[in-house]
């Protein structure tokens, strides 16, 4: 029996495909959100070499694969194929695109006897193939795009003026512009939109190679014009039925005509209306035409189904899924939410579904019986995110990660809203797995509302994913001590002094620290002497700086001038923006790392990060965009460098009075064989730095042993330290106490 209650889920990570990125993110949810008092989970990475890995946990909370690849031969287990199903009773397949959706995986697992979750052979190969498919959703009269197919021959030979191409389109009735998509691929990979013939053969080239080594079929359809919409469909696996969730609408941001790779998956990118903004007959028809897409395709237990209302009002299929991305903010989740799903509601869902059909299902009821009758009273924390900074999109997804990984059986986690008034909106689940901070702006009404007063009779911790502004400059912190509230991280002094980086930075050298030659430039100053001024800079600095507002964050508005002219440009656009003063600094040399420390009297210093950028200067899509950025950690330096760079990041984060955790941005310069190990330049200091799922300081945390749950505990405990040493205890404090 002991048996049946532990059984091992394995969940597969990677895979052959272009988005094994995707994956990694998905993944990583999936081992989130499982009920681990259930299941015993078992990350399971899939290399591009086609050999998997039991993957150490703390590998998991990466920002990209190639950040630990090269690592698993020597620090991960190799499994063979053939062992599989001595090493788990299920697999929870958490790839992607072919060889994942494909049905080949799923032969293999068929042949191995493993059970796995979704779809089988058949159901998984037509729906990956995005010219069979269509076939079969027309001969059962479900409507698709209009569309031609080139082979990869045909796209070699395609003439100068690309007449073929055209006369085809012609005469399936399809005009400029369209769409070029690969025949084989998702996530939009590939995908592009075409104006005229002249683009053409850029377009159907990328689609046919974009997966490397292997060529494909390219689909050229018409451009739907319409409501595009996304609809997961689950089933009740008591009695087989199709549950079709409420869809979402999509609208690309930004003047983009196309939902890409990266409307998708950077956060706050399009604009997501779930339920759609259409009346409830047409909800219903989208709803209807996608059971019976999951119906004529043969798939099981999860459909998630792309297409279009277009505007003579009919349903159009694009895309049907057999597998979905699990994201933290995907539509899976976001739609799920509208039934009042948690994530770990739908996870456990989808895992029950296979495990009911293969007979070894425990009875939920009693589960959740047994489960009841323990009286734990959880501790109240309130978990601020959003905040009137540019942050704000970033701060969303730190918030929303918080609150999932806040353990369950300790904590009841609060959602709270900061809107850019400063006020605070309790969220529903529905509301929290919106897609920006906009739209959940749009959906918040009075009665959410919540008082800054109020907030000892709502939380008994406060935990701040605020990023910038009056989150992280002081004011929230301020407002926190006066209602005698703990709260994780540092004081207001801290905070008030580390986000101006200019301030920081003078306080730094004149304590001893090595840290870059700046100026701190006004508005007046500037718009009074433009040109000398720039003149001024470049000789007092050097020939490469940095420009950059003294209190932005997140890699915001950060700008390298290589010339006089183009300082100038960038001082002009950042003035422009509303700052009203910049700091220019000398650009450094050497490694650039990022350093998590955490504690509040002994300090410790997490492995460093080597912050890999590929244009000098690290972006925000390198920090967040899921496959974009890199970081090695620990990062590669030499024993006695690796040393130096722990001990001065931990001397500034006393110095600086830091408490919990901040991450400390600094540049390594060695100086020689022969000359010690080198010397640590501080660039900046971070308080409050991001917690989104696969920030730097939760995988340095990982590295020494430290899961993202058991890393926020010790963040939250920090805070209760905090309070504690310095207040009276609060009968909430002693009660946990108590209770420790």
């Amino acid at each position: 029996m002991e048996r049946m209650c532990r059984l091992r889920i394995g969940v597969l990570i990677g895979g052959l495909s272009v988005e094994r990125e995707v994956s990694f993110n998905s993944g990583r949810t999936i081992c989130d959100h499982l009920d681990s008092t259930r299941y015993d989970v078992i990350p399971i990475f899939h290399t591009k070499d086609n050999k998997i890995y039991l993957l150490p946990w703390r590998f998991l909370y990466r920002g990209k694969t190639t950040d630990f690849i090269h690592r698993l031969p020597e620090e991960a287990e190799f499994l063979r194929w053939c062992d599989l199903s001595k090493t788990i009773d299920f697999l929870y397949i958490a790839e992607h695109g072919c060889f994942a959706e494909d049905g080949t995986l799923q032969g293999l697992l068929e042949v191995l006897g493993v059970p796995y979750f979704g779809s089988g052979i058949f159901a998984s190969a037509v729906c990956m193939d995005k010219v069979r498919q269509k076939d079969f959703l027309r001969m059962h009269d479900i409507e698709v795009p209009r569309g031609i197919v080139l082979t990869p021959c045909q796209v070699d030979s395609l003439d100068e003026d690309n007449d073929l191409v055209v006369v085809c389109m012609q005469k399936a009735g399809i005009e400029f512009p369209c769409v070029v998509k690969p025949a084989h691929e998702g996530s939009s990979v590939g995908v592009s939109v075409v104006h005229d013939r002249s683009e053409l053969p850029d377009a159907l080239r990328m689609a046919c190679g974009v997966s490397l080594g292997r060529r494909q079929d390219v689909l050229v359809e018409e451009k739907l014009i319409g409501m595009e919409f996304n609809c997961t469909v689950l089933v009740d696996y008591k009695c087989s039925k199709p549950m079709p969730l409420v869809p979402t609408e999509i609208v690309p941001d930004g003047g983009q005509v196309i939902f890409d790779y990266e409307q998708k998956y950077m956060p706050g990118r399009a604009f997501k209306y779930t339920p759609p903004r259409c009346n409830g007959s047409v909800i219903k028809r989208i709803q209807d035409t996608c059971v019976k897409v999951m119906r004529v395709l043969g798939v099981e237990w999860l459909a998630r189904i792309d297409g279009f209302v277009t505007e003579d009002d009919r349903v159009v299929i694009i895309d049907p899924n057999t597998l979905t991305g699990t994201a933290p903010s995907s539509f899976f989740f976001r739609e799920a939410a509208e039934h009042g799903m948690g994530h770990a509601d739908v996870i456990n869902h989808l895992i029950e579904t296979k495990l009911y059909q293969e007979g070894v299902l425990l009875d939920a009821e009693s589960y959740k019986r047994k489960k009841s009758l323990v009286g734990v009273e959880k501790m109240r924390v309130a978990v601020l995110f959003g905040g009137d900074s540019d942050e704000r999109e970033i701060s969303l997804e730190s918030g929303r990660n918080i609150v999932y990984k806040l353990a369950p059986a300790k904590y009841h986690a609060i959602p709270l809203f900061v809107s850019r008034e400063m006020k605070l909106y309790r969220l529903s689940h529905a509301i929290l797995v919106r897609n920006s901070t906009k739209e959940i702006a749009s959906l918040v009404t009075p009665k959410m509302e919540v008082a800054w007063e109020d907030l000892p009779r709502v939380a008994d911790f406060v935990f701040i994913a605020l990023h910038g502004g009056k989150g992280e400059n002081g004011s929230v912190q301020g407002t926190l001590e006066m209602l005698n509230l703990p709260y994780n991280g540092s004081g207001v002094l801290t905070s008030s002094l580390c986000i101006d980086k200019h301030r920081t930075l003078e306080f730094l050298r004149a304590k001893g620290f090595t840290v870059p030659e700046g100026r701190l430039v006004s508005c007046i100053e500037w718009q009074e002497k433009k040109q000398v001024l720039a003149d001024e800079l470049f000789k007092q600095l050097g020939s490469l700086v940095v420009a950059k507002p003294r209190d932005g964050g997140c890699s915001l508005e950060v700008f390298k001038s290589e010339s006089v002219a183009q300082l100038a440009q960038h001082l002009d656009h950042l003035f422009a923006r509303g700052h009203d003063s910049i700091l220019v600094e000398e650009c450094l040399g050497g490694t650039e790392l990022t350093v998590g420390v955490v504690g509040n009297d002994e300090p410790l210093a997490l492995p460093p990060s080597w912050a890999v950028a590929q244009s000098g200067v690290l972006s925000i899509e390198e920090k967040f965009l899921p496959g974009c950025g890199e970081n090695q950690t620990p990062a590669p330096l030499s024993p006695a460098a690796m040393t130096l760079v722990k001990e001065e990041v931990m001397r500034a984060y006393t110095a600086l009075g830091c408490q919990g955790y901040a991450r400390i941005d600094c540049f390594y310069q060695s100086i020689g064989d022969d000359a010690g190990p080198g010397r640590c330049a501080i660039l900046e200091v971070n308080t409050l730095p991001g917690m989104t799922p696969a920030t730097c300081i939760f995988h340095q945390a990982a590295e020494i042993g430290i899961k993202p749950m058991d890393f926020i505990d010790r963040i939250v405990a920090l805070g209760l330290q905090r309070r504690a040493k310095g207040f009276t205890v609060k009968p909430v404090l002693q009660h946990m106490q108590k209770n420790d």
